[in-house]
């Protein structure tokens, strides 16, 4: 009869061949460390802070939006401000672009006004000194057409903004600080000054 080896309840014990299998197979070592990492992670606290609350968020994109809201405005506000002032200059420039033609022009008139006041009360002359005129007059009837008017000056207080003084006279008809005297027409064109008018003006009685 054969007899059967008794068994051994001892666990195997591992070959140093497998040992150095274990320790050589990454995968291994990471389930090994992975259960430990996870460990520590659940027993490490939470050192990233509390995510906002829903109200909190609701409250930091509603100001967020208000600002957008103001920048969009602040843009659209400056752009308008910036075609209102491009079109103010376009007409400025519509509005005074005969300003250099009027200004040669009225040496022109200056010339014939002078010639008209130098003609000598003579019959032989008449026709031509009342040619003279009719010439002058066009020019003035050209200029008012195109809102170039003359400066009133006789009688008028002096404004430094139309009147360049180059006098003062005392004067018994005129009061103190009233032109008294006009040594040349001023014009403007609608409200821009061309060229003041040159005066005199009255100091009071004497």
């Amino acid at each position: 009869m054969s007899q059967t080896p008794p068994s051994s309840d001892r666990p195997e014990s591992s070959s140093p061949e497998q040992s150095a299998g274990a320790a050589n197979d990454p995968q291994s070592a990471a389930a090994q460390q992975a259960p430990q990492d996870a460990g520590e992670d659940r027993q490490s606290p939470d050192t990233a802070g509390s995510p906002l609350s829903r109200e909190e968020h609701s409250s930091q994109l509603q100001a967020e939006l208000e600002e957008e809201k103001n920048r969009v405005l602040m843009v659209q506000a400056e752009l308008e401000n910036f075609r209102k002032r491009s079109r103010r200059e376009l007409d400025d420039q519509r509005r005074y672009a005969a300003v250099p033609v009027v200004s040669d022009l009225l040496a022109v008139l200056d010339n014939l006004n002078r010639a008209i006041g130098s003609a000598p009360d003579d019959p032989k002359a008449k026709g031509l000194v009342d040619g003279v005129k009719m010439v002058a007059s066009m020019f003035e009837s050209v200029f008012e057409k195109h809102h170039c008017r003359r400066i009133a000056s006789v009688g008028e207080v002096f404004d430094p903004n139309l009147h360049e003084a180059i006098g003062q006279q005392p004067s018994d008809q005129y009061p103190a600080g009233t032109v008294m005297l006009e040594t040349q027409v001023g014009y403007q064109l609608h409200d821009r000054v061309i060229r003041p008018a040159q005066v005199f003006v009255s100091t009071g009685p004497a």
